[in-house]
């Protein structure tokens, strides 16, 4: 069931507010649209750990523990640069910290406590 307009604003709103009040929680749990693969990774990663399954089965077969070792070490690399992630909204993205707008930050729950305390305001 699909979300309606309102429900997707309000999503929208908490986790923007997710991300101003603790914005490395918020990238450990992936949410960040402006990290994306990278093709040109994956591919240099690939052919990295190709090259090293290459160099280790060299090393097995010449019995050379160095090039094997080499291998496994080029083919490690390779798995580790093609599951990095490009990070290319991150530096030009919405500004963070205190003070970003003039007005001093408030945090989730208080901006809730105080609408709360206008409507019960409002009441009365």
């Amino acid at each position: 069931m699909p979300l309606s307009e309102h429900e997707q604003k309000l999503l929208e709103q908490l986790e923007k507010q997710l991300h101003e009040d603790d914005p490395k929680f918020a990238n450990s749990m992936g949410s960040d649209p402006g990290r994306s693969w990278s093709t040109r990774h994956v591919v240099i990663g690939v052919l990295c750990a190709l090259a090293g399954i290459a160099l280790l089965l060299v090393g097995v077969t010449t019995q050379l523990i160095i090039v094997g070792v080499l291998g496994f070490v080029v083919m490690g690399g390779g798995v580790y640069f093609a599951t990095m992630r490009n990070a290319s909204g991150a530096k030009g993205g919405r500004p963070s910290g205190p003070g970003k707008a003039g007005k001093p930050r408030s945090s989730f729950m208080s901006s809730l406590e105080e609408r709360w305390d206008e409507r019960r305001r409002d009441d009365s």
